[in-house]
């Protein structure tokens, strides 16, 4: 069993109660800044064990009746085809997922804004084609001097000029596909017109990370910086909050950096401003829900290795710099982490010795560790899956539940009709292979059966896997890491 760390239930409830605070504090009207991911937020659930991916949907359920949602999007990702990186698929295209997601929450999605906008082609295209759909599209421009130039920032060539977005609800949620999308400055170019208006609205901002009620080194806090290594962002002690109120709190660099704009901003529109310090707009009670702290340190450690191989192999994909590794590496070195403290790595480490030739590793929850080599009829992390399931199972390793006369077929259809050059199948091919198996014959049905529990389970490899292969252990919820290096030596990887 998954060890648990988290109280999620505690969360939801404490978070809840929370905004409903502040929704009066604001006079009934919040605009609420959505800081990570609103859906499928896999990091908190991979360094805070008991935290559900899906949480915070599950909080604005319970107050689902008072919230709308508002999706920021900037025409620069959409233009440049930015891609979130956990799931494959641009900005754009995710917008349309977010909004399907929320929706089969029972959540009432507003609009959809595009900040940034400056006549893109791509950001046009994208206009249109929602409105097609019916999802109303509002639009945001540059601002020049943005955020520096407040007396320009809070006047009709500034916020002024963006599209009032019109709402119903007293909660709302302003989200987005990923970080740099113009949240906090929708949030306050609504604060604007809600002002002109004579609405009076407020500003509040939910964070996840940093946790800012735990020390600043603690290793939640840590893996958060390692998380967002790319960003330039660092966790930093909140001098506003200290001078205020004489309390240590945590919080990250860009919002300490922004706060004297953000006040003096509030002080444009309000003639003062609600906040005397950055911790102050956050509404954040997880620190208050870790019930385990061994636990939760431990897995944020794991959480620092696994962002350390996956900028490895990015940069050797050509996507990063190495100043980014170099960065993770000094937040390992701070906490004593080692690429030892992963025993995945060793041990798919020794198998590939052992075999010489590509393997993989992958570690259950009972602490036991299956591996799998490259063999004739399917690399490492097929391999690998059909010896965790067998072990998960108590079956022998000799049995086989996927003949070679099923297999063989695939391997044809891969290179003689396809034009593959690979005949090892990849691991969905597997998994189709062994659900096939698994309606004639019980060792295989249980074995399949067994697939769910490798949800959280981690795993090494020790070359870069195929996109099919890695997509499916993110799908199977597998933690995985890999070695920065390719099996073939060619320029061209797919």
């Amino acid at each position: 069993m998954r060890k648990i760390g988290f109280d999620n239930e505690a969360y939801i409830k404490k978070q809840s109660d929370q905004i409903i605070k502040r929704i009066g504090e604001f006079g009934g009207k919040l605009y609420l800044e959505f800081g990570g991911k609103l859906y499928d937020d896999f990091h908190a659930s991979r360094v805070l064990p008991g935290f559900e991916p899906d949480s915070k949907l599950r909080m604005l359920r319970m107050i689902s009746d008072q919230a709308e949602i508002i999706i920021a999007v900037s025409a620069l990702d959409i233009e440049k085809k930015k891609v979130r990186g956990d799931l494959g698929i641009t900005y754009d295209a995710d917008v349309l997922r977010l909004i399907d997601v929320f929706r089969s929450f029972d959540l009432y999605v507003g609009s959809v804004v595009i900040t940034q906008y400056s006549g893109q082609p791509a950001a046009e295209a994208f206009k249109q084609r929602m409105e097609r759909l019916g999802i109303p599209v509002y639009l945001h421009y540059p601002i020049p001097g943005y955020p520096t130039n407040v007396s320009l920032i809070v006047s009709e060539n500034g916020y002024g000029k963006n599209d009032y977005i019109e709402t119903s609800r007293p909660l709302v949620v302003v989200t987005a596909p990923g970080p740099g999308s113009g949240k906090m400055a929708t949030c306050l170019s609504q604060l604007y017109h809600e002002h002109k208006r004579g609405i009076k609205a407020g500003y509040a901002k939910f964070e996840t990370f940093p946790i800012w009620n735990i020390p600043l080194k603690h290793p939640v806090n840590l893996a958060y910086e390692a998380a967002t290594a790319d960003l330039d962002d660092v966790n930093m002690i909140d001098h506003y909050h200290l001078d205020a109120y004489g309390i240590t709190t945590v919080n990250y660099n860009r919002d300490i950096e922004i706060f004297p704009v953000l006040r003096a901003i509030f002080r444009e529109i309000y003639g003062e401003c609600p906040y005397k310090s950055p911790t102050d707009m956050g509404v954040n009670m997880a620190g208050y829900c870790i019930i385990d702290d061994d636990i939760v340190s431990e897995a944020s450690c794991q959480e620092i290795i696994r962002r350390y191989y996956k900028a490895k192999a990015d940069m050797a994909k050509g996507l990063i710099d190495e100043s980014i590794v170099n960065r993770i590496e000094l937040l390992m070195q701070e906490k004593g982490i080692t690429i030892y403290s992963r025993p995945v790595i060793m041990a798919a480490l020794e198998r590939e010795r052992q075999e010489d030739g590509p393997a993989m590793a992958i570690q259950l929850h009972d602490g036991r560790i299956v591996t799998g080599k490259t063999g004739e009829l399917m690399g490492p992390a097929s391999a690998a899956l059909l010896n965790a399931v067998k072990v998960m199972e108590g079956l022998a390793r000799p049995v086989h539940m996927i003949s070679a006369a099923a297999i063989e077929p695939i391997q044809r259809l891969k290179v003689d009709l396809l034009g593959g050059k690979n005949p090892r199948l990849h691991s969905d091919e597997v998994l189709i292979a062994l659900s096939v198996s698994a309606a004639t014959d019980k060792t295989a049905e249980r074995a399949f059966r067994r697939l769910s529990d490798l949800r959280g389970c981690e795993a090494h490899s020790t070359v870069l896997l195929s996109s099919v292969d890695e997509d499916i252990y993110r799908r199977l919820g597998i933690n995985l890491t890999c070695e920065p290096r390719y099996q073939v030596n060619r320029l061209f990887h797919k």
